[in-house]
């Protein structure tokens, strides 16, 4: 993994843009900070064809066409190449074809409808609050009509994609917020860490720039801080009951999630497990939105209530400052609040301040 990537995920499905002539809607908000588009000729071109089903009209090869030669499906189709997954037009036929798709037909058109009116611009401007201001956004979304009901980025040094599942539960409001959790995520990767801080990071030891790689994987709590719009705002405000109280039940175990992670740190910090085991380990802290969400977000509001939003700022643009400024301000807090929060090993803190070279340079 590169340092300057983070970890980008999808913990459930969201989906943009209506059934329209025009496959392209530009967002053009702060000026040229932000380049963002719905491109939904993909969807379009797929609910075209479920509309001639329904009108018992003859589909012809130039409806196919249209599906086959949308951005959005190529896009997609270079995609599940690259993951080594079968994904060929006739197959995609068949699912076009099935009941399944047709019964839902109508449902997928209101929503594509609905996303249509979607602010974009207020997404990007959440997500750009929380960056520095050498931030920039640039993105594609996609909403897609296809077999696998999952979310995804695609190319995101290059070319960034947002592919988002076309799925009628998911509201206005819940497609704002998680557009602009993952448009943080694009926006950071323009503008952290600094050069210096990277040059900084590159000198370090193997395992402790394994350490602040995952470190990084706290972006996913900020994002969901960014995306809500402040340390006061529930991140599920917009959620369902189900998903909120789930978030709620999980942050309860903040104390206990970062003591699991503490140890995941000291292990690595240790040089105490093999790369496959790393990743294993840590990729068990996303769940649906697992301990990387929530004690990433409780570190977050804690540090933006005690320091302010450019000192957190700051701590995620250079992990190496993130937990140790967590807990001074956890300590500050603790003094003057019945929640007792835990903190981080000095351990781990040390190692990032004092390295160790010797052999575990490479």
């Amino acid at each position: 993994m590169n340092y300057k990537t983070l970890h980008l995920t999808f913990v459930t499905s969201f989906v943009a843009a209506i059934l329209f002539s025009a496959a392209h809607v530009s967002a053009q908000p702060t000026g040229h900070r932000v380049n963002v588009r719905l491109v939904t000729d993909e969807a379009e071109a797929v609910l075209a064809i479920l509309a001639k089903r329904k009108a018992k009209v003859e589909i012809t090869d130039a409806d196919w066409q249209k599906v086959f030669s949308s951005e959005g499906y190529a896009r997609l189709k270079k995609r599940e190449q690259s993951m080594k997954r079968s994904f060929e037009d006739a197959d995609f036929k068949t699912f076009a074809m099935s009941d399944q798709v047709l019964q839902r037909a109508a449902a997928l058109a209101e929503t594509l409808a609905r996303w249509k009116q979607a602010d974009i611009s207020r997404s990007a401007g959440l997500a750009l609050a929380y960056l520095p201001g050498t931030a920039h956004i640039s993105a594609k979304i996609y909403p897609v009509i296809k077999p696998r009901e999952n979310s995804f980025v695609f190319e995101v040094n290059t070319d960034p994609a947002i592919f988002l599942y076309l799925d009628p539960a998911i509201t206005r409001a819940k497609f704002e917020n998680t557009l602009a959790h993952e448009l943080h995520h694009i926006g950071y990767g323009s503008s952290c860490p600094s050069q210096v801080a990277t040059t900084e990071i590159e000198k370090l030891p193997k395992n402790l720039q394994t350490l602040l790689q995952w470190i990084g994987a706290f972006g996913e709590g900020f994002a969901m801080l960014a995306a809500a719009g402040g340390p006061d705002i529930h991140p599920h405000a917009v959620s369902d009951a189900k998903e909120r109280a789930r978030w709620d039940h999980d942050l309860a175990n903040f104390n206990e999630d970062l003591k699991k992670l503490e140890g995941f740190f000291l292990d690595v910090e240790n040089d105490r497990l093999t790369e496959e085991q790393i990743t294993t380990t840590a990729y068990s802290f996303f769940g649906i939105q697992g301990p990387w969400y929530t004690v990433g977000w409780k570190m977050a509001v804690t540090i933006e209530k005690t320091y302010g939003r450019s000192r957190l700022i700051e701590c995620f643009c250079d992990h190496r400052k993130l937990l140790e400024t967590y807990n001074q301000a956890a300590a500050q807090r603790n003094r003057s609040s019945r929640e007792h929060l835990a903190t981080w090993s000095p351990e781990i803190i040390n190692a990032l301040h004092t390295p160790r070279s010797s052999s575990r340079s490479n």
